[in-house]
């Protein structure tokens, strides 16, 4: 039996023959023409014993796409309460006793759901009013105390349009006019959510936004700079020292608390002579001075944001699109230390995409959007195909509410490009775009963004090719819970929605 869901529209009825315990359908394995590397492993099928506990859940398709470089026409996906236990051919995915077993049909294509790196979805919601505009906190170009989840708004009607789009997960990001805007979090699309603790990815490393190029000397090259990429640089230079510094602070404050804790100071031990136990017996540590206890660096929230960077705690994120100034940050990164995660918009990925490869950096890219500004110039359909043709990790965002409900399509039509240039790109290959590899760049591909055992039953059942501009999300799961139906009355609806009746009405 179902469960009750909290869904953002009144959901109808589940259109689709649902049996308890009916025959399984007999079928092949069948991987992708031209997979990547270990396109022919298999997934494993069974656990044995499924957590009793849990609300078993089968789902029998034509064909399931795991993202793990191998599908299966039909296949079949077995989930026990939030965790995914099971996939593969369906006469290789036994159903627990009581399971429910939902039969999709032929058309049917079950995938991972999809995961957007790069959205303001909440700190620059809709309807869009000043009043509403909390992405970019422009006070000052160095803004590393910043936090997204502190602006974000869990009501932004354009959550629901997205979730209908078959989005699960996205980073939610400050926006770009700031060399370092502040941190990122990630959050999973649940409905009904009244703060934006209810929706953070638990165990979702936070990122760090920074930008590079013509937005920060633009912003600010009237108000104290920087007014070049010069100062740009300067800039971050200037921040991470001060970080380094108080990292070094900070440090030595612990040694010496350590040592205090113990009994000890640099001056004792420097002036200590050795001393024998009366009679053999060990003599008690000496007593702590609380006089000499060690005072501690006063705190900085935005130099322990960039000392999570240098530790690897905190994940960067960098809006970035010249292929010459990604370059110049890798450097830069690499001289104190850290890693960059992913480069954003990063029209030009394609002239350096062996580089991104090396230093194992994503490209969060659009499809075909270029050209608006000078340093997006440079663009080429074929960027995603040519960054994962040199061993790169390719990914398709949005940066927007609409093209966030279509992302499927999206990467459609750079898997297109690419073929059309004569770059073999599988439809495996195409599907990490949306799936593993943004999950990667968030930190959670060990809990989301592939089918496979043991991570978060987190999916997309689409009514045929998840590429094509015909399909939509038929049905989406987050943690095992049914979160979106498409139906006659599934039209994401709230009040900042009303102005828009007639357009709506009749629409999918």
């Amino acid at each position: 039996m179902r469960s009750k869901m909290a869904l953002w529209p009144l959901m109808p009825a589940l259109a689709l023959a649902i049996s308890l315990g009916c025959d399984k359908p007999t079928s092949t394995t069948t991987p992708p023409d031209g997979a990547s590397d270990g396109a022919d492993e298999q997934v494993p099928a069974n656990a044995e014993d499924p957590d009793p506990q849990g609300r078993a859940t089968l789902l029998r398709a034509g064909k399931v796409m795991s993202a793990t470089g191998v599908s299966y026409s039909p296949g079949a996906v077995l989930f026990v309460g939030d965790e995914l236990v099971a996939v593969g051919a369906p006469g290789d995915v036994e159903a627990p006793k009581d399971a429910t077993v939902i039969e999709l049909g032929a058309d049917a294509v079950i995938t991972p759901g999809i995961i957007d790196t790069h959205s303001h979805m909440g700190v620059y919601p809709s309807p869009g009013l000043s009043g509403l505009s909390d992405g970019n906190e422009m006070s000052g170009p160095i803004t590393p105390y910043a936090r997204a989840e502190d602006g974000f708004w869990p009501q932004d009607p354009q959550l629901a349009h997205a979730l209908a789009g078959g989005i699960t997960t996205a980073q939610i990001l400050p926006g770009s006019a700031n060399l370092i805007g502040g941190r990122s979090f990630t959050i999973k699309l649940r409905p009904g959510a009244r703060s934006a603790e209810d929706m953070r990815f638990a165990g979702a490393p936070a990122g760090l936004k920074m930008a590079c190029g013509e937005n920060p000397k633009r912003v600010y090259g009237q108000k104290g700079g920087p007014v070049t990429r010069m100062g740009n640089v300067a800039g971050y230079r200037k921040a991470f020292e001060e970080a380094v510094e108080y990292q070094r602070k900070w440090d030595t404050y612990r040694r010496k608390l350590a040592l205090w804790e113990v009994g000890e100071t640099d001056s004792r031990r420097a002036n200590a002579a050795p001393q024998n136990s009366k009679r053999g017996k060990p003599q008690p540590p000496p007593k702590r001075d609380e006089k000499q206890r060690p005072e501690p660096p006063s705190r900085d929230f935005g130099l322990e944001t960039l000392v999570g960077v240098l530790d690897g705690d905190i994940l960067v994120h960098m809006h970035c699109y010249r292929a010459d100034e990604m370059s110049l940050m890798l450097e830069f990164a690499a001289s104190y230390g850290f890693e960059i995660r992913s480069f954003h918009h990063a029209v030009e990925a394609y002239k350096i995409a062996d580089r991104l490869a090396a230093n194992d950096t994503a490209a969060s890219i659009w499809a075909d959007w270029w050209g608006f500004k000078v340093e997006a110039y440079d663009g080429v359909r074929e960027n995603a195909a040519m960054v994962t043709q040199a061993g790169a990790r390719a990914i398709i965002h949005s940066d927007s509410a609409t093209g966030i409900q279509r992302l499927n399509q999206e990467a459609g039509k750079a898997l297109f490009a690419g073929r059309k240039a004569g770059v073999e790109i599988s439809d495996e290959q195409a599907l990490k775009w949306l799936t593993i590899n943004p999950a990667w760049a968030l930190g959670v591909d060990d809990q989301t963004g592939s089918l496979e055992p043991g991570k978060a039953a987190d999916l997309v059942v689409w009514n045929g090719s998840p590429f094509s501009v015909y399909s939509q999300a038929q049905l989406v799961f987050i943690d095992g819970e049914l979160v979106y139906e498409r139906g006659p009355n599934s039209r994401p609806r709230s009040d900042f929605d009303l102005g828009l009746r007639d357009e709506l009405r009749g629409a999918p």
